[in-house]
């Protein structure tokens, strides 16, 4: 069957014939049912007219150029869609780009690839015009591949992890300020109801971890990837902890300095501008990382956790709250789009690998939980607050890196819902000779 004659859907009529009777090339519609089988879940729409799909469809994909289309022929799969969309060369209809959670969930759930047998995929690409096979160059947004950022040094250098974050976390603090609301939060919040408000749970996740901590006046705080200072502020303002944050991002640490000092909390909370494995070598009551754990990279968790536990005074307790994969066989490195678009160098392990480092380095894991459905809501209200504040993203950062983050945060919820990524919560403590610990017998902490 030839790609010109196959039916499927509710495809237009063939484009016309160019004067002089040649016969045209495969349109997007031919493309489309050369590379999917079954009834299509949403209507296609192409650069040269034609379409294929039901026309009542809720949710339209329309290829608006000839780039687009290369972008999804020479990066087939996730990256090829996030180069077209990023672009604009791709555009969802239906739903909104600072939520396409509808759109994804539809695609992922119904729409059926297929590889088309050799003979079948030459004839598409002559058609085409072997041209077809020469990507064009991604869009701004857009990482270096892995092997280019070796300029950068070795993965989880400094020099390369500290360009990783700055990739993502330093792209506006205003875009952020608007995105994850007034608390400048950018972890998991703790949802008590599904009713709570954004602000309302990153308070009560901030409570959870101080609580698990056992923090109390006069004691001394360490917040490694401290971000914005959401958990340094919370800790000094609400517990009179004297808490010190560190984060690789400059943009944050700017932030959060002002923040400190708007909010009068000078004299007990600090933010530096500072790698982790460069925090003062003192020893705190507490130590907690909330959200650093996916960037360091698994091959570092010894050295990671035993320089956590080397800043622990004895009898001290740990809280890490990370992203991990849902089991521990899964890849550790992430996929194309997440790597180029969002987590340059992003890594995530199992729980159970987690929880199995924390203890090698001498720790004690006393509690363990997954909060994994709670990211699902709070991504959910971060992708509200995108689309609330659309006009006002887009002139912050422009329409391709605000696609990025609705295509990144609606795809990530889609994700925890699913269970294909998990987060966990680990306390442990660091115990004094012969396994002492003032660890109460049940935790102490409130449910």
């Amino acid at each position: 069957m030839s790609l010109t004659d196959r039916d499927q859907g509710a495809a237009s009529a063939p484009a016309t014939p160019p004067a002089g009777g040649r016969r045209p090339g495969p349109t997007v519609a031919d493309v489309v049912r050369a590379l999917t089988t079954g009834d299509l879940p949403v209507r296609v729409t192409g650069y040269d007219g034609s379409a294929v799909g039901p026309a009542d469809a809720g949710i339209t994909l329309s290829i608006r150029s000839e780039r687009g289309l290369t972008y999804l022929l020479t990066a087939p799969g996730d990256l090829g869609m996030a180069r077209a969309y990023v672009s604009g060369d791709l555009a969802l209809q239906g739903v909104h780009p600072g939520d396409p959670y509808e759109a994804l969930r539809v695609l992922k759930d119904e729409l059926r690839l297929r590889t088309p047998p050799l003979t079948e995929a030459l004839a598409l690409v002559r058609g085409l015009g072997w041209e077809r096979l020469m990507p064009p160059p991604p869009p701004p947004q857009e990482a270096q591949p892995r092997w280019k950022r070796l300029v950068n040094g070795l993965r989880h250098s400094r020099l390369r992890d500290s360009t990783a974050i700055s990739h993502h976390y330093d792209v506006s603090n205003a875009f952020y300020e608007k995105v994850l609301g007034p608390s400048m939060t950018y972890t998991c919040a703790l949802y008590r109801s599904p009713d709570d408000t954004l602000e309302q749970a990153q308070a009560a996740k901030y409570d959870l971890v101080a609580q698990k901590l056992g923090l109390r006046a006069g004691m001394r705080l360490l917040d490694v990837g401290c971000g914005w200072g959401g958990m340094v502020r919370h800790a000094a303002r609400e517990y009179g902890v004297r808490a010190l944050g560190v984060t690789l991002s400059r943009a944050q640490a700017e932030w959060a300095r002002a923040a400190i000092e708007r909010e009068g909390l000078a004299d007990l909370a600090e933010v530096r501008h500072l790698d982790y494995r460069d925090a003062p070598r003192e020893q705190f009551d507490a130590v907690s990382s909330i959200g650093l754990t996916e960037h360091i990279g698994v091959r570092n968790y010894p050295a990671y956790f035993k320089a956590l536990s080397d800043r622990l005074r004895p009898d001290g307790r740990l809280l890490n709250h990370c992203i991990t994969r849902a089991d521990n066989h899964a890849p550790h490195r992430s996929g194309a789009f997440i790597d180029r678009y969002v987590f340059p160098d992003g890594e995530l392990a199992g729980p159970g690998r987690l929880i199995g480092e924390i203890h090698d380095v001498g720790l004690e894991v006393q509690h363990e939980e997954n909060l994994r459905l709670h990211y699902a809501l709070t991504l959910a209200a971060w992708c509200r607050n995108l689309v609330a504040h659309w006009d006002d993203c887009v002139r912050e950062v422009g329409q391709g890196t605000a696609r990025v983050w609705g295509l990144y945060m609606a795809g990530s919820r889609l994700a925890f819902e699913r269970n294909g990524i998990q987060l966990h919560q680990v306390l442990a403590t660091r115990n004094g000779p012969e396994g002492a610990t003032s660890y109460p017998l049940r935790p102490d902490w409130l449910p």
